[in-house]
């Protein structure tokens, strides 16, 4: 017997089965797909399954490849975390103004894929030394740290400090934002083909680069020609501007802090330098009739030097600007609007001073006014006085009990070496009284040199011209300067002759006494006319004018041509200081009616 079946039943199985057809059909297809040969004989499905692991394996190995450029990660360890992460916590990488903060990867990891994995794989010799405890305690990581920092500059010097450019571009610099000496430098840096980490070594960890040798030093930092820039145009800008000169120059009295690193927490600046008083004359003293209102002031912050020899400032491994200084550049250029920072760190026995004198202040904010006649030059010195301050490895708590205060010019042309970039920090060497390499008195005792410059109580101020050679990077067996090594009498005296000295004058204000001289093979105070003090202390304020030729045939003087521009430096003795315990100005240029000088002494 023949069933018909029901329509609705009919017609379910009828697109049952017509959909399997099509789902047939489908895995057919894919499957043919995946079968297909599409490079190198492998076949889709291949290819497809090990892109699909590749895409596993790459998103696993760059998270593993990122959790190891943590902070977290690099610190794991007690070497790290114990050592270097503590004095990363102190530095301006680590907590800033703006919040951004440098981690060590940041520094030490390139970016780029390739140069990531080369870093990655060198790493593992660090874990090897992990392993094998070469690091594992704070004597063994001292012992290494300067091994392992040169290799980290060389690495840096070889990139071009790339991982440094990642975040500091000349090209994003402003350079009217930034301090003289950063400007000068960077400046000098993208002409001569420097990179950042020849100056810029132990911002993140503690300072191993004095321990490098000068041959070292001067290897690591040498200028690469195939490292020089093109300048950005705000910089050509800026520097065409004459940004960085005589309107630079104003005032070092509202002096703001410099250090490579950290400007973050400024040391205290010197107080304002005192108001010129608008007085006609002093009336019985060496200007009388001298308008000082017609007079232009110079603000000049002078600072406590410590024992910052000429020998210090010449050596590149003690200072950074020796190179600088050495092309050409003036100290001004780079310290002039930070004397008052430089005082404070030396004066307080952070550097450069091993006897600190408690409570001395680090600067003094000095208004220097200049004006001159047909005749002679007139200069006037204005500064606030402060509290005695005893000297407490002085009996009587006073180095010179006769002059609560005293004060010296020295004066030079372009004709001494390093006269037109240092001033007078030309005469100050390692080898004087007071400074690091002092022969001791028994050795001057029986040297005929000593006895001819009457050097018993030590060595004096004296010109490298005056010598045969001089020792400026020193070593565990010589000394640096070159007191010993004077020339012949008649080499003396013509140097002499060819006006080869540094004119020198003074003024004993406890004593009213003024004095002349010069310094050459010695500092020979040999009277003369050149100049005449007068001053003294009223109402807490020190103010000494000093009257001087400008035409002088004296040994010793410099005549003053008003169309030249000469070198000046000078120095305060206050509180009863004696001897390089004093403040000390950078040097200066002097000019008659000229604009371009720092200190302009305008004709009345």
């Amino acid at each position: 017997m023949h069933h018909s079946l029901p329509d609705r039943y009919t017609q379910f199985r009828y697109i049952q089965f017509g959909e399997g057809v099509k789902m047939s059909t489908s895995v057919n297809s894919l499957r043919k797909l995946l079968n297909r040969k599409v490079i190198m004989g492998a076949t889709a499905g291949a290819a497809l399954f090990f892109m699909l692991m590749g895409v596993i394996f790459w998103g696993g190995f760059n998270t593993a490849m990122e959790a190891t450029n943590t902070l977290d990660f690099c610190i794991s360890c007690h070497e790290m975390e114990n050592n270097v992460y503590q004095e990363y916590k102190k530095t301006i990488h680590f907590a800033n103004r703006s919040g951004v903060r440098a981690t060590c990867s940041d520094c030490h990891v390139p970016r780029d894929w390739t140069h990531k994995v080369i870093r990655k794989i060198q790493a593992s010799g660090e874990v090897f030394h992990k392993v094998m405890g070469s690091v594992d305690t704070p004597e063994k990581f001292d012992n290494k740290r300067l091994t392992l920092a040169k290799r980290v500059w060389n690495t840096m010097k070889s990139t071009d400090s790339r991982e440094c450019r990642n975040c500091h571009d000349f090209g994003s610099m402003d350079p009217a934002d930034q301090k003289p000496r950063a400007r000068k430098q960077h400046f000098n840096a993208m002409k001569s083909g420097q990179t950042c980490i020849d100056c810029h070594k132990g911002i993140a960890h503690t300072k191993v680069s004095d321990r490098l040798t000068d041959q070292d030093a001067e290897q690591l930092e040498k200028p690469n020609p195939s490292l020089i820039k093109p300048i950005p145009v705000q910089w050509q800008a800026f520097f065409d501007g004459n940004g960085d000169s005589a309107s630079d120059a104003e005032p070092a009295a509202a002096a703001t802090p410099q250090e490579s690193a950290a400007e973050d927490e400024p040391s205290p600046a010197a107080s304002p330098a005192p108001a010129p008083a608008p007085v006609t004359s002093t009336g019985a003293g060496v200007d009388s009739g001298i308008d000082w209102a017609k007079a232009p002031t110079t603000e000049i912050t002078i600072f406590y030097p410590g024992q910052a020899s000429m020998e210090w400032v010449l050596n590149g491994r003690d200072h950074g600007g020796a190179r600088p200084l050495n092309a050409g550049d003036r100290c001004f250029d780079c310290h002039g609007e930070e004397a008052a920072d430089m005082g404070e760190k030396i004066v307080s026995g952070e550097k450069l001073e091993p006897q600190p004198i408690v409570g001395k202040r680090g600067s003094i904010a000095v208004a220097v006014q200049a004006t001159h006649d047909n005749d002679y030059l007139y200069m006037r010195f204005l500064w606030d006085d402060t509290p005695h301050v005893a000297v407490p490895f002085v009996e009587s708590g006073k180095m010179d009990a006769q002059n609560p205060s005293k004060l010296a010019m020295m004066l030079a042309s372009d004709d001494i070496e390093y006269a037109d970039r240092s001033g007078c920090w030309i005469t100050c060497h390692n080898d004087m009284k007071g400074m690091p390499d002092a022969p001791p008195a028994e050795v001057l005792a029986g040297n005929a040199h000593a006895k001819e410059l009457n050097w018993a109580s030590g060595v004096t101020k004296y010109l490298p011209e005056s010598r045969t050679e001089m020792e400026i990077k020193g070593g565990s067996d010589k000394p640096r300067g070159g007191w010993d090594k004077l020339k012949e009498s008649s080499e003396i005296q013509s140097e002499l002759e060819a006006g080869h000295y540094l004119d020198l004058v003074r003024y004993k204000i406890g004593e009213g006494l003024s004095e002349n001289g010069h310094v050459l093979d010695s500092r020979h105070m040999d009277g003369g006319e050149g100049a005449e003090f007068s001053g003294g202390l009223s109402n807490g304020q020190w103010a000494v004018v000093m009257r001087r030729k400008l035409s002088t045939e004296q040994p010793g003087d410099i005549s003053l041509a008003t169309d030249q521009l000469y070198n000046l430096g000078f120095a305060i003795h206050d509180d009863h200081s004696a001897g390089r315990f004093h403040h000390v100005s950078l040097g200066y240029k002097l000019g008659f009616d000229n604009d371009e000088a720092e200190i302009n002494a305008v004709k009345q």
